[in-house]
């Protein structure tokens, strides 16, 4: 494998078999969320990722491929995810999510 394309600069790639390179891939850190229905899911989180100086969350269900986007609030150690309420900031939250992500798995 080139070096120079090793991991495309993603170290999210799980996949990459690089061994000139010294660094290890971590795995996807994991968070528990309710939904309003009482329903638990276990998450991957994606990541953090900030639109108009407003923090956003990325995550995965651990048996499903959807992705959930969350407002994220954190503070005093405590983490709030509020739901994107508004259809137009939806819109622009999901757009910078493609973006963002998609331009890191390429």
């Amino acid at each position: 494998m080139d070096k120079d394309n090793c991991c495309n600069g993603n170290h999210g790639d799980h996949n990459c078999e690089c061994e000139e390179h010294n660094h290890e891939h971590e795995e996807l850190e994991m968070m528990q969320i309710t939904l309003d229905n009482d329903m638990v899911l276990d998450c991957h989180v994606l990541g953090l990722f900030e639109v108009e100086d407003t923090e956003y969350i990325a995550l995965v269900p651990e048996e499903d491929d959807s992705v959930l986007l969350y407002e994220y609030i954190e503070s005093d150690g405590e983490v709030e995810l509020k739901n994107i309420e508004d259809d137009e900031e939806f819109n622009i939250v999901a757009e910078a999510y493609y973006e963002l992500f998609n331009d890191e798995e390429e």
